[in-house]
């Protein structure tokens, strides 16, 4: 019997911007979205609850390299909710702990109640989160009803605002730091106004400089694929990922060196925690510059 031989895999380097649906995790949607490119090597910049919609940047090939770089970058959320109602996992797939009646609030008693969570602020992560604890994600422990250590960490929300307002149901949007949970903001919030809350609906809005105004389905992308239309021109370079930081153009002499692990001398050139590197072929990498000496973080390989 022959072996079952599936199609060579295409090198494909790039971003690509996808709306993710909701009701899909994260890695499926990765999956579904790696087949349907033909991609070698695939891998996303920070993944979205199963509930969620929006932006989640897959990233192809080389540019696999660099997704630590966007993983770090500020995010932005419009988040609705359900006031008087609390569940386990903060969001309505979870099962309901108390209901209560909700309280004769004002607009503005709901925006002052929001300026708690403003700023930067100390916040203990869900037990229904992607964390590891001893190795495992933090929901295979709370699936099982245990509750194990979990270390507050630094978060900064930016901006909080009230989008909508009526009875029970609340929009926000709100911009904030990397590793901020938006579940538990609200949870957290639901219990100041002494009611509890939980989240109906969580929509990412950007990634960093990316927004969603670029964003593309997998139905327009299963689409296209069907038609036998070509999906790379989707795709946004490498750099794009690393386009917020400095950049210094290098002679061939120096990003040689770089490739040889050796460290480039730029005394003209002030502190720089990350800078993008350029040749005369085009992107480089990223670099760190610190005591006027050039050091390479992450490099592009060669093509073949």
């Amino acid at each position: 019997m022959e072996s079952d031989r599936r199609a060579p895999r295409d090198r494909v380097d790039g971003l690509l911007l996808l709306n993710k649906p909701t009701g899909m995790s994260s890695n499926r949607a990765l999956q579904i979205t790696k087949r349907l490119l033909n991609a070698q090597k695939a891998g996303h910049t920070g993944s979205l609850d199963p509930l969620a919609t929006g932006v989640l940047p897959i990233c192809f090939g080389q540019a696999t390299k660099f997704a630590q770089f966007l993983l770090d970058t500020d995010k932005q959320y419009q988040v609705t909710i359900k006031l008087g109602v609390r569940t386990t996992t903060s969001d309505s797939e979870g099962e309901v702990i108390s209901e209560k009646p909700v309280p004769e609030l004002s607009e503005e008693q709901l925006e002052q109640s929001l300026d708690y969570f403003r700023g930067e602020t100390d916040q203990t992560p869900s037990m229904f989160s992607a964390l590891k604890y001893q190795g495992k994600p933090l929901y295979y422990y709370a699936r099982q009803g245990l509750i194990v250590p979990r270390p507050t960490r630094k978060i900064t929300v930016w901006s909080l605002k009230l989008d909508a307002f009526n009875k029970d149901e609340v929009t926000l949007s709100l911009h904030c730091s990397k590793g901020t949970y938006v579940r538990t903001i609200v949870d957290d919030w639901g219990e100041r106004l002494g009611c509890g809350a939980h989240v109906t609906a969580l929509h990412r809005t950007s990634v960093g400089n990316f927004s969603e105004s670029v964003m593309l389905t997998l139905s327009d992308l299963e689409d296209q694929s069907q038609s036998g239309v070509s999906l790379l021109p989707h795709l946004l370079p490498v750099d794009s990922l690393v386009g917020h930081f400095p950049l210094i153009e290098l002679t061939d002499n120096q990003s040689t060196a770089m490739r040889y692990g050796q460290v480039v001398e730029l005394s003209h050139m002030s502190d720089q925690e990350y800078v993008r590197l350029y040749d005369t072929e085009g992107f480089l990498g990223v670099g760190q510059l610190k005591e006027s000496t050039l050091v390479a973080r992450r490099l592009m390989s060669k093509a073949p």
